[in-house]
C-alpha cells in the first residue's frame, strides 16, 4: 500500500490550559480572562456588551472553566490514554497565570512551573512529543483590566518575560511551539485573543490593529529568544483559516471575497511568516481610518524573526455574499458568513468542508512556503452514551475521515503538512459556548454543562478508529 503521510508524521491531538486544566485558583495561579467570562450559549453575547467588565457574578452566571475536566490533577492519567492511541505529539498551552499570576511579577511562579515539568516529562517518558502554545486565550485578567490588553504596549515587554521564561525553561526538552493561538480571530472577536472589551476598544479598528501590531512584536521576540535558546526549535505562528468562497460570479462578491481573504486569513500570518506588512495594508488601514504605532526597531526585528512554520485551525469555509439579503447565515469558529447551498452543517451550524482543507493547505503552502501544521480540526457535536457510556460517534469519524482524505491529497499536490492535532481530543469546556455538550473528543468526559458529574473517562467508538489510523500512518481510514 503506498504511504499517503510521510514518515514521521505527528499525529495526535490538541487542548488549551483554559479548557481543560481547571484549579483556576490553585497553586498559586492567578486569574485569567476566561476565568471572568461566564459559560452558555449567550457566553459570546455576554462579553460583548458595551457593559462587560471581567466582574466576576456567580449568582448570576455559571464558570465551568474554574473546574474544566480536571486535567491539572488527572493529567497523567489523559495523556496515558492518548498513548494508547498512539499519540506521536500533544498540542496544549501553558496558562501565563500559573507563571505569573497577574503577569506583571518579576519572579515566575515556581509551582506553576514545575506543573509543566511533570507535564512535559509525562508526555516525553511515554514517547509523545509536546507542542506547546504559549498563548492561548489566557492573559492574566490584570493586564486586560489595568493596562486595557493588547492596545497597550507595555504589555508586550511581561509577555516578553513570560515567553522567555517558559522557552528557557523547558526549550532544551520541547521542540515545537506556537506564539498565539489564531492571532487572527480577532477580526470578528478580539475579547480572546486580545483582551478587548467594548469598552476598551473591541468595536475599534484602531485598537484591534494596534493590539495586533504589538502581538507581532511580541511574537518576534518569542522566535527570537526560542531559536537563541536551542536551534533545534521549531516556532510557528497559528491562525484560523477559514476557505473563503463568493457566494456566486457577481464580480462585487468575488472582490469582497478577495477582501475579507487577505484581511482574515492571510494579513496576521503575512506579518509573521514573511516579516512585513503585506503590500494591502497601507490601504486597509486608510479605509479603517488606522495610524499605527510603530516604534523605532519594531520592523527589523519582525523582519529578522520570522516563524518557521505556519500553525493553523480548519473548521469550515466561508461564503461571502455582499449583494443580497440572506434570510439565515451560517455561524462557525467566530465567523459566520452566507449559506452555502452545497454544504452540510454540525449541530452548531458550522458547516462541514473537507474540500475546502484542501484548497486552504493549497492556500497557504502557495504563498509562504513553510511547513504546515493543522492544529485544530474536529466536529463538535451532542454525544449520547448508552447506559455503558458507550458513544458510538460515526459522524465526527465521517468529519475526521474526510478530513484526513483531503490532507492526503494536499500532500500529494505538493503541500509539506507536519501534522494532525485535532481540536478537543478529550472533551473540554468549548471556548465559544463555555459548554461540556458540544463535544469534540475522542474521550468522553462524565460532566455535564454545570461541570457535574463523576469525571470518569470513556474511549469513544472514534478512539479506536483514530488509533487504527495512527497505526497505519493515514493508510486506514476504516
Amino acid at each position: 500500500m503506498k504511504e499517503r503521510f510521510p514518515q514521521g508524521f505527528m499525529w495526535g491531538g490538541a487542548t488549551a490550559a483554559n479548557q481543560v486544566e481547571g484549579a483556576y485558583d490553585e497553586d498559586g495561579k492567578g486569574l485569567s480572562i476566561v476565568d471572568a467570562i461566564p459559560g452558555g450559549k449567550s457566553r459570546l453575547a455576554i462579553v460583548s456588551s458595551p457593559d462587560f467588565d471581567f466582574t466576576v457574578d456567580t449568582s448570576r452566571y455559571t464558570y465551568p472553566n474554574h473546574k474544566g475536566i480536571d486535567h491539572y490533577h488527572r493529567f497523567r492519567e489523559d495523556i496515558a490514554l492518548f498513548k494508547e492511541m498512539g499519540f506521536k505529539c500533544y498540542r496544549f498551552s501553558i496558562a501565563w497565570t500559573r507563571i505569573y499570576p497577574n503577569g506583571v511579577e518579576l519572579e515566575p511562579n515556581e509551582a506553576g512551573l514545575r506543573h509543566y515539568d511533570e507535564v512535559i516529562d509525562c508526555c516525553l517518558s511515554l514517547g509523545i512529543e509536546p507542542v506547546i502554545t504559549i498563548s492561548h486565550y489566557e492573559m492574566p485578567l490584570h493586564l486586560a483590566t489595568e493596562f486595557g490588553g493588547w492596545k497597550n504596549r507595555e504589555v508586550i515587554g511581561h509577555f516578553e518575560r513570560f515567553a522567555r521564561t517558559v522557552l528557557q525553561r523547558y526549550g532544551q526538552k520541547v521542540k515545537y511551539w506556537m506564539t498565539f493561538n489564531e492571532i487572527n480571530s480577532a477580526v470578528h472577536f478580539p475579547m480572546m485573543s486580545q483582551s478587548l472589551t467594548v469598552k476598551t476598544g473591541a468595536l475599534e479598528a484602531q485598537a484591534k490593529f494596534q493590539a495586533w501590531h504589538n502581538q507581532f512584536v511580541a511574537s518576534s521576540l518569542a522566535v527570537k529568544i526560542a531559536h537563541e535558546t536551542s536551534p533545534a526549535i521549531q516556532i510557528g505562528c497559528m491562525v484560523i483559516h477559514a476557505t473563503a468562497y463568493a457566494y456566486d460570479c457577481n464580480p462585487l462578491n468575488q472582490l469582497a471575497t478577495l477582501k475579507e481573504t487577505q484581511l482574515f486569513n492571510f494579513y496576521c500570518a503575512d506579518v509573521q511568516a514573511k516579516g512585513d506588512y503585506p503590500y494591502y495594508a497601507k490601504s486597509l488601514w486608510k479605509s479603517l481610518g488606522v495610524e499605527l504605532d510603530i516604534q523605532p526597531g519594531d520592523m527589523a526585528l519582525i523582519k529578522q524573526h520570522t516563524v518557521d512554520y505556519i500553525g493553523f485551525s480548519y473548521y469550515m469555509s466561508t461564503t461571502i455574499n455582499k449583494t443580497q439579503a440572506e434570510a439565515d447565515g451560517a455561524q462557525g469558529n467566530l465567523l459566520g458568513g452566507a449559506r452555502n447551498p452545497f454544504l452540510e452543517a454540525s449541530d452548531w451550524g458550522w458547516e462541514i468542508d473537507p474540500v475546502g482543507l484542501r484548497i486552504g493547505l493549497n492556500q497557504l503552502y502557495d504563498r509562504y512556503q513553510k511547513p504546515l501544521f493543522i492544529v485544530e480540526n474536529g466536529l463538535g457535536a451532542i454525544d449520547k452514551p448508552d447506559e455503558n457510556f458507550v458513544v458510538e460517534d460515526d459522524y465526527r469519524i465521517n468529519y475526521l475521515r474526510q478530513h484526513i482524505e483531503a490532507m492526503a491529497e494536499a500532500i500529494d499536490d505538493g503541500v509539506e503538512l507536519m501534522g494532525y492535532t485535532p481540536w478537543g481530543c478529550i472533551d473540554l469546556v468549548s471556548m465559544s459556548t463555555g459548554e461540556m455538550s458540544k463535544r469534540y473528543g475522542f474521550i468522553y468526559v462524565d460532566l455535564d454543562d454545570t461541570i457535574s458529574g463523576t469525571g470518569n473517562r470513556y474511549k469513544k467508538k472514534s478512539f479506536y478508529w483514530y488509533q487504527k489510523v495512527i497505526a497505519s500512518n493515514g493508510s486506514d481510514l476504516g
